[in-house]
């Protein structure tokens, strides 16, 4: 069939494009910007697509054109500047249904989350919820996956933070936190493509649950058994700090970045995700693993480790580069003007020492803020790899003697050129 997939490039939505292509069917893929992705994931044609944007059914109809079935694997934790909840999960599918009875798609495939059909604590729930009852009141051939936690040997989101946790020597505990029917990617990507098949169930809603029941730390350990390292110690931080760290993710969020730590994670964690799969057995004839034997399965690499490792190393190094960025600007627009405007007048520039001082002080600036910024900190990384290397070759020009400073100005660039291009490394979120 042709399959038009929504969240093409998500954790859930880009594996499903790899099985789909691998099952003969032709993938149309929608995406909201396109990178790498458009080039790595096996999908025919792509459709870069703002959900944000998409209210009428009309939005939809020129791309259901030849469609034979949706699968919706789009989502989003909280609203933030780049995204809503309530655009991606009530008012974009819901339109879309409207447009799929127009256009004669038939079969669609909807992935939510488990619980939201029992109360939505959160806009993240609610919304999931909304979305699936638009479904559920239209004349399609639906299929509502509402997942538990979803893990797999990629990693973003949830699973990418208990990787994260795993590598700490010490456990913050979440003593509220609920239990967790952690499911396995794999299964969740077999469940969806068994529901593509002639003749499977349709008009249902399965909760796709897996065998263990886990607390929070349970699932951190297990990761940690898997990386070889030896357990964790376990610490209670205060509520305080706790509440801070989650406020301090959303801030982040509004910078165009999406940390798994927020408000909405810490409510979600409170509720748990627990449910039923035995529907799901009955169903598909699908047996769930267990994180256990998913784990086991496979050893974990150095590279698994290296990225546990670099999880919140990446925020810590990319945040203090940016900082480092404005520092700089703001002395030398500061307490350091008037020594940076006297040493550039022992120059060949010295008839424009104070415009060079406050012009290379608003560059740094300027380069702070692009960093910090999630859409631009790409451009940011590049331009002050750019400026740090104009200012090597500037200062050797200008003024030499700087080599043989006993601080060491010059020396002291080559450790953050090393930095800049670690920052542009890790870069990527998926």
């Amino acid at each position: 069939m042709a399959v038009l997939l929504l969240g093409a490039t998500g954790l859930i939505g880009s594996a499903v494009a790899v099985r789909l292509n691998r099952d003969g069917h032709g993938v149309v893929g929608v995406a909201r910007s396109l990178g790498t992705e458009s080039r790595r994931l096996p999908v025919g044609r792509w459709i870069e697509l703002d959900l944000r944007r998409i209210e009428d059914p009309n939005d939809w109809l020129p791309h259901l054109v030849g469609i034979d079935a949706v699968v919706n694997c789009a989502g989003t934790l909280q609203d933030s500047a780049r995204d809503s909840t309530d655009a991606v999960h009530r008012t974009a599918p819901a339109a879309l249904w409207r447009a799929c009875e127009a256009a004669g798609v038939r079969r669609v495939i909807q992935v939510s989350a488990i619980g939201v059909d029992r109360g939505g604590a959160t806009s993240f729930s609610r919304t999931k919820r909304e979305g699936d009852k638009a479904l559920e009141q239209s004349a399609l051939d639906w299929a509502i996956l509402r997942p538990s936690v979803v893990v797999g040997r990629q990693a973003y989101g949830g699973s990418a933070l208990f990787r994260g946790l795993a590598s700490l020597p010490v456990l913050p505990r979440t003593p509220d936190s609920g239990p967790l029917d952690i499911v396995q990617l794999d299964d969740v990507v077999e469940t969806i493509a068994r529901l593509l098949r002639p003749g499977a169930p349709s008009r249902v809603a399965i909760e796709l649950a897996g065998p263990d029941r886990l607390t929070f730390e349970e699932a951190v350990a297990a990761y940690r058994r898997w990386f070889g390292w030896r357990p964790a110690r376990l610490v209670i931080l205060p509520g305080w700090a706790m509440a801070r760290a989650w406020r301090v993710g959303d801030a982040i969020a509004w910078l165009g970045w999406r940390p798994p730590i927020r408000t909405t994670a810490r409510r979600e964690i409170q509720r748990g995700a627990i449910g039923d799969g035995s529907e799901w057995a009955r169903l598909t004839g699908i047996e769930p693993q267990s994180l256990a034997t998913a784990l086991g399965s496979e050893p974990a690499s150095v590279q698994e480790r290296w990225f546990a490792r670099l999880y919140f190393l990446k925020p810590l190094a990319i945040g203090i580069f940016a900082l480092f960025w404005l520092a700089t600007g703001l002395v030398s627009l500061g307490p350091g003007y008037a020594h940076a405007v006297s040493v550039m007048r022992g120059t060949d520039a010295a008839a424009i020492a104070e415009l060079s001082v406050v012009a290379g002080a608003a560059v740094d600036i300027v380069i702070a803020f692009l960093i910090l910024f999630r859409r631009t900190s790409r451009l940011g990384l590049i331009l002050a790899l750019a400026v740090s290397i104009l200012y090597v070759i500037a200062g050797t020009l200008l003024i030499p003697g700087l080599w043989a400073d006993p601080l060491g100005p010059m020396l002291k660039i080559w450790p953050i050129l090393a930095l800049n291009l670690v920052c542009l490394a890790i870069l990527e979120e998926r």
